[in-house]
């Protein structure tokens, strides 16, 4: 063993203080000091005082001079006095005069305050006894007044006595409430008699409450995030792989299994995460988005909070609680004792036993309801429900309802379920003509009994006692009428009238079988005049708004005549027909028509407001429009024939007859209407130009080009030049080279209309295509300098000096065409042009500061996110341009070809279709459509397609003009240049 001491039994070191290396801090007590000094007397310090005084030559001190007064009245208290110094903080220190005089004042000021302390405390008993001078008492048989004849000149027994009396009454308090030092004293006593052994073996107080280790704990307690490979191992961690992994393979989260070491992060699992919220967050803003453009757009459901509750109903046996339930029933049985009469309260403790899956103790209880109160027909109902319900049949709850009928024989809903209970057709029949029987006015139990009929003949019966029964039931006659022949019939009607001269559906009935009966539209007319007039006369007339539903429903029900004559009548009742604002009135009906699909009432309006506006160009191509989209080509043709009648002077209508009868085949039709438009407008422009367009489908080259000259010396327009120019770059003749009889025709039309950005962009291109390059560079220029805010003129000689390598030229062109015309086609340009150099970096910094000035531009956007965006990015970017971008075409196509990348075929379809609902003219989004239908659509779709865009007729996007104005390619159709285009695009 070694003789080494343990640790506790060691020492302590020098200059050692317990909890000094912890940061407690040290404290004293009373055994440290060692034991207390005697201090000097009372009568020493008075004699010291009063020497001190007279070597200074003073009157005895303030406080040597009174004598010595008693220790109950001595306010000095021990908390007062220096722990350190007992016997006076001054007692070795200098008495001067001014310390005397200090003291004197005092003195005097304490005597002062004292007296007036004590005269304040005696002036209440002074009160009283003076009160009590001239105050008679009286006992059981004696009276007697005490007076007082002398007065009280002496305050000091009345001091003495009542310093006394507190004193008394502190030493009391104190004996009963005797502070902890006086607890502890005799204790305090006692451990003067503890050895040094018995100290040395006291134990230390420890934390008894463990308050400060708990302190401490917190104080040290730090969170942490859990890693991903934590939660991933965690979730791994119950599931078994039957398959064995060699060194090198992957396992589930797409890491090598010798590379987990418990800090890897499954990227797959959050990449994936991350593309679903982006998904949902685009699906929104496709909803949005389209429904805007199909103008049904409605951000706020207004029934969507009515929807939810009614999907949160209570279902029996899920979600009542027994404690609820036991609750509730303590309620309802008060509520019945309380009003045994009152029925609602028997229907409701019934219902909650229900719920509670005690039919039988719910029969028991409506039962009990229905003797108490036999009059109530909801107990009755009630109670052949519950019946039905605990018994599955309906033997008991026809018993109930009996006994209901028999205390309640009018009751028209008793007797419906009665009729209901019964299974058999003849029992039901009989339940209802007793019931008739009963209630012969009742107009439910009419049309309960007539449903019940087995042949048109039996309801024809009991119809024609049922109007006699009911004479003002206009549901009642209407039925009999459809049962009756016409004649027959429009005698029921006109009885129906009579009895009731404010229901417009009688007369709409009438108007029913008028078109029924084959009569012609003026004949349903006058009859629909006369229901007009009728109604008029009996303050019923219908609004304008509720006839248009009127003649829609007429229409739905195939009476097309009905509806016309309807919407005839009474479009403009109630309006000024002369107020300008009917044109456009009547058009917002029309075209809320179409979008309901009821095309026959929209023809009527637009049929009523020619009738009244027979020289309005717009409502005449509305109505043409209608029949060219929703009706037949030979109505298209005779309205087309009316239009040009009564609008002679419309260019746009002769046009549309012309190319009517053109793409029908009728080409001599189509050139007699032209020149039918010749003589009304010898000097349009735009007859002229469908004349030649004409002539060149029809590959009457040289007819077109003398109309072309015709068009130049009567209408030469700037259009008409550069129609022509175009017209012989597209048709060269063949005794000149191609492009000089075209480069002589822009430079006359240039000489006329210098300040033309088209002839110079054809002068351009001609040498261009001639391979004169500093000829086409100078006229791009001169264009420039001509037409300085012509955006394509600066696109086309940046072009030009970028196909000739002159990359650095390119930037400079397009930077001053940015600071005249600060077009965001410019900046795009930019854009490509730095991307086709292979400058990627210097093109997203131009990118980011376009989308700074140019943030609504959807060109931009698209660019970016195809071009400039890392695949996994373009969604995110896709989401942020749609929320900035206001539905742009070029921007929905980018998102579905995102989709298309992602094989997520249905969303691609839908973003392609919605880019064509924002902008049909748009043909580079029917190209993108048409070549993804090529690769993942059908023979039908791919069809259907065509003719839309066909129909549509396109015209502008970039590659499809690229495509469509190449000389090459004239006299391409547009499924042509659309497949054309789609060979194009990358």
């Amino acid at each position: 063993m070694s003789g080494r001491k343990d640790f506790l039994s060691q020492p302590a070191p020098e200059n050692y203080v317990a909890g000094l290396g912890r940061g407690a801090t040290g404290f004293t007590t009373r055994s440290d000091l060692g034991p207390a000094r005697e201090g000097p007397s009372e009568d020493q310090i008075k004699a010291a005082l009063q020497k001190r005084a007279e070597q200074l030559g003073a009157q005895p001190t303030a406080y040597g001079l009174p004598e010595k007064k008693d220790d109950q009245d001595n306010d000095d208290d021990e908390r007062y006095q220096d722990p350190e110094n007992e016997t006076g903080l001054f007692a070795n220190g200098d008495f001067t005069r001014e310390d005397d005089e200090a003291d004197r004042i005092y003195q005097y000021v304490d005597e002062k305050m004292s007296k007036r302390r004590q005269t304040q405390r005696l002036v209440s008993q002074i009160s009283l006894l003076q009160a009590l001078s001239t105050r008679s008492f009286w006992t059981r048989s004696l009276s007697f007044t005490l007076r007082f004849k002398e007065q009280i000149a002496d305050l000091k027994p009345f001091a003495t006595s009542r310093e006394a009396r507190e004193a008394q009454e502190k030493a009391e308090y104190e004996a009963k409430n005797p502070k902890i030092q006086q607890q502890f004293a005799d204790l305090k006593r006692g451990l003067g008699a503890i050895s040094e052994e018995e100290w040395a073996n006291l134990p230390e107080p420890g934390d008894l409450t463990r308050r400060n280790k708990r302190a401490r704990t917190n104080a040290h307690q730090r969170f942490y995030a859990v890693p991903d490979s934590v939660i991933a191992g965690a979730r791994d961690s119950a599931q078994f792989d039957t398959s064995v992994q060699d060194d090198g393979v992957t396992n589930g989260n797409g890491a090598k299994a010798s590379d987990i070491d418990g800090t890897t992060t499954d990227f797959r699992t959050i990449g994936a995460a991350r593309n679903r919220v982006l998904n949902s967050r685009l699906d929104r803003a496709e909803q949005s988005g389209t429904e805007t453009a199909a103008g049904t757009a409605t951000n706020v459901d207004p029934k969507g909070y009515l929807t939810s509750l009614a999907k949160s109903e209570i279902k029996a046996g899920e979600t009542a609680e027994v404690g609820d339930i036991n609750r509730v029933r303590v309620l309802l049985e008060s509520v019945i004792k309380t009003n045994p009469k009152h029925a609602p309260g028997f229907i409701a403790a019934a219902r909650l036993e229900e719920l509670a899956g005690k039919l039988v103790q719910a029969c028991k209880i409506v039962t009990q309801g229905c003797e108490k109160s036999p009059r109530s027909e909801d107990l009755w109902l009630e109670n052949i429900r519950l019946q039905q319900a605990r018994t599955g049949d309906n033997h008991n709850a026809k018993v109930v309802a009996a006994q209901a009928l028999e205390e309640n024989p009018t009751s028209v809903r008793l007797w419906q379920s009665a009729m209901s209970l019964e299974t058999d057709k003849n029992a039901r029949k009989r339940v209802g003509r007793k019931a008739i029987d009963r209630l012969p006015k009742s107009l439910s139990l009419w049309k309960a009994l007539v449903n019940e009929a087995e042949s048109p003949e039996e309801a024809k019966l009991l119809l024609s006692r049922a109007v006699e029964e009911v004479p003002l039931s206009v549901e009642l006659h209407l039925a009999l009428s459809r049962l009756c022949s016409g004649t027959e019939a429009m005698k029921v009607l006109n009885k129906a009238r009579m009895l009731n001269p404010s229901s417009h559906e009688v007369w709409l009935a009438a108007v029913r079988l008028q078109e029924a009966l084959g009569q012609p539209l003026d004949k349903i007319r006058q009859v629909m005049k006369r229901a007009v007039q009728s109604l008029a006369q009996n303050s019923a007339m219908l609004k304008r708004e509720e006839w248009i539903n009127e003649s829609e429903r007429l229409e739905a029900d195939g009476m097309v005549l009905a509806a016309t004559a309807c919407i005839h009548e009474t479009l403009s009742f109630g309006l000024d027909e002369d107020d300008d604002d009917l044109k456009n009135l009547f058009n917002a009906d029309a075209q809320a028509s179409i979008s309901r699909g009821m095309f026959a009432t929209a023809r009527a309006i637009y049929e009523y407001a020619l009738r009244l506006f027979p020289t309005s160009k717009s409502t005449w191509l509305a109505a043409i429009d209608l029949e060219k989209n929703h009706g037949s080509r030979d109505a298209m043709w005779q309205l087309l024939d009316k239009a040009v009648e009564a609008c002679p002077d419309a260019e746009e209508i002769w046009q549309l007859a012309a190319k009517s009868r053109w793409d029908a085949g009728f080409t001599d039709d189509a050139r007699r209407i032209l020149g039918r438009a010749f003589n009304q407008l010898s000097s349009s422009e735009n007859i002229f130009l469908s004349a030649v367009k004409l002539e060149a489908d029809a590959l009457q080259i040289e007819e077109a080009r003398q109309l072309l000259a015709t068009a130049r010396q009567e209408a030469g327009t700037d259009r008409v030049w550069y129609k022509s120019v175009a017209f012989e770059r597209q048709y060269p003749t063949k005794d000149t080279k191609p492009g000089e009889e075209a480069l002589k025709l822009v430079i006359q039309g240039l000489n006329l209309y210098p300040k033309q950005p088209r002839l110079h962009m054809q002068k351009g291109q001609i040498y261009q295509s001639m391979g004169q390059i500093p000829q086409a560079r100078q006229a791009y220029n001169i264009g420039t300098k001509a037409c300085p805010s012509s955006v394509p003129l600066y696109l086309l000689l940046s072009r030009l000096e970028e196909s000739q390598g002159s990359t650095v030229k390119a930037r400079s062109v397009l930077e001053r065409g940015l600071l005249v015309a600060k077009s965001a086609e410019i900046a795009l340009e930019q854009v490509k042009v730095e991307f086709r150099a292979g400058n990627v970096q210097q093109a997203r910094n131009l990118m980011a500061k376009a989308l700074q000035s140019h943030g609504t531009y959807g060109p931009l956007w698209a660019f970016s996110i195809w071009n400039l965006e890392a695949r996994t990015q373009r969604k995110p970017r896709s989401l942020e341009a749609i929320k900035k971008v206001d539905n742009d075409p070029t921007l929905f196509v980018t998102v579905a070809r995102v989709f298309w990348g992602e094989r997520k075929l249905e969303k691609a379809a839908n973003w392609f279709e919605k880019a064509i609902l924002l902008d049909a003219d748009l043909g580079d989004t029917w190209a993108w459509y048409y070549k993804f239908l090529m690769q993942h659509g059908t023979d039908e779709k791919r069809e259907e397609v065509i003719d839309k865009c066909k129909s549509n007729e396109p015209k502008h996007g970039v590659v499809w003009q690229a495509v469509a104005k190449d000389p090459k390619n004239a006299g391409l159709g547009t499924v042509d240049v659309l497949k054309k285009a789609v060979a194009v695009l990358e």
